[in-house]
């Protein structure tokens, strides 16, 4: 602990605690914009898809008592489990702003620091005691102000308040731009893939066909819309091996033995990549599941909740099978798998998806249906220099996220240690 530890109730910081203003908010510009728990992303405000109120409420509150001020901290109390605890500090905006009622207003003493107050509440050390004191109910849950003011603190002096929220910042600075580097390459991923299954690639220069306007001679229309006059237009069971749901068990087909991994929708990635690690052991021995067994360039698709969401499969030690909520396909030798796995991540694989998912509790997309699934597909020459091309910005993405992961393990280790004076604090 700290040499000079004191312990102190959370409330102690508190210069100013108050809900937000209680109304059917609207999505039309009609005064005020009203920050709402959605608008808390990652620790910071994001200022898309605002709400608004009136400027004079017409049921007689004062709007001014609610308009936020730089350094105030906003801190959702009422909300779905998940979301309680979740937080952000105001620093300003084009307009000025009010809250909702699910959020806390929080103002640190003037002798106190709002930014390590905000680091403070962000800590594990109160989130977890948040989540002890909130109460579950049907809809939403909360907690009372009350026991949120008791929750137990270590006193730390301003001095040293200052200097843990500079050090924090400063990580928070690169976890901010390393997100930003993030959101610039799966924009440019996005406008390379439409690009790419739109005008292709010339194989004989390396580059993108002419467009459309440019060179209409080029093109031809399809179901998909315009595509290269030299793709075929075609059919995904026109060039399918075999297509397979995933094993269904029951728990007299279990085996202690087993050691058979199920790859399930939870463990694709939102970018395609299956994350093999995390994927249960099923205990399902070998000779029940071998016609199931995923060989290295099987397509996986998930069919139940992310639907349409694909992966390719690759060499693993351990052996793999599709959960019963996936697919999986084998295509001949004229489709790349990678080429299949980047195609449905385009919009025109998306409005696909769409139009056969089956509504319901998750939504279910059928195997059968994906066999009818419109491709525009090149020669292999072609589907390599598009690989290619959406691999590079992949990999940009992946070191990125990597590099956000560390940063964010970082902060979250830092802050714990700065807190409970694992690291001391020296102040000059």
């Amino acid at each position: 602990m700290i040499k000079d530890f004191t312990q102190i109730e959370l409330g102690d910081y508190f210069g100013f605690l108050k809900s937000g203003l209680s109304r059917l908010l609207s999505q039309q510009d009609i005064g005020l914009p009203v920050l709402i728990s959605g608008n808390i992303k990652s620790g910071r405000f994001n200022f898309d898809n605002l709400k608004y109120w009136y400027l004079n409420d017409p049921q007689g509150a004062n709007t001014n008592n609610y308009i936020l001020e730089k350094g105030d901290i906003l801190l959702c109390f009422i909300n779905s489990l998940e979301q309680i605890g979740k937080l952000a500090i105001f620093n300003g905006y084009e307009r000025p702003c009010i809250y909702t009622t699910n959020l806390f207003r929080i103002k640190a003493k003037p002798e106190f620091d709002s930014y390590f107050l905000y680091y403070l509440l962000s800590s594990q050390l109160v989130q977890s005691e948040i989540k002890a004191i909130t109460k579950p109910a049907v809809n939403q849950a909360s907690f009372t102000t009350v026991e949120f003011q008791k929750i137990k603190v270590p006193f730390i002096n301003l001095g040293k308040q200052k200097k843990i929220a500079k050090i924090l910042s400063t990580v928070d600075n690169v976890i901010e731009k390393t997100e930003s580097a993030i959101a610039k390459y799966q924009a440019i991923k996005q406008g390379l893939m439409h690009n790419l299954f739109t005008r292709g690639i010339d194989v004989h220069t390396g580059k993108l066909r002419p467009t459309p306007q440019d060179a209409p001679e080029l093109y031809k229309e399809s179901v998909l819309g315009l595509i290269p006059r030299d793709w075929v237009d075609s059919i995904f069971k026109n060039y399918l091996i075999k297509n397979l749901y995933g094993p269904r068990f029951s728990g007299n087909d279990y085996d202690s033995e087993g050691n058979v991994k199920t790859i399930r929708g939870m463990d694709f990635s939102k970018d395609g990549e299956i994350l093999y690690s995390q994927a249960p052991i099923a205990l399902l021995p070998k000779s029940k599941v071998n016609s199931h067994l995923l060989e290295a360039g099987d397509v996986v698709m998930v069919t139940t909740a992310d639907c349409g969401l694909t992966a390719v499969f690759e060499e693993q030690d351990f052996q793999f099978i599709p959960s019963a909520y996936s697919v999986k396909f084998r295509f001949n030798e004229e489709v790349q798998p990678y080429f299949i796995k980047f195609f449905m991540q385009t919009d025109k694989a998306k409005r696909l998806v769409n139009k056969y998912v089956r509504q319901g509790t998750l939504g279910n997309l059928p195997g059968s249906d994906v066999l009818n699934f419109n491709i525009g597909l090149p020669k292999i020459d072609e589907q390599k220099l598009i690989i290619k091309r959406l691999k590079g910005i992949e990999s940009k993405i992946q070191t990125e996220q990597q590099a956000l992961a560390k940063y964010q393990q970082l902060k979250s280790g830092l802050l714990q240690d700065l807190l409970t004076g694992t690291v001391e604090v020296s102040v000059d």
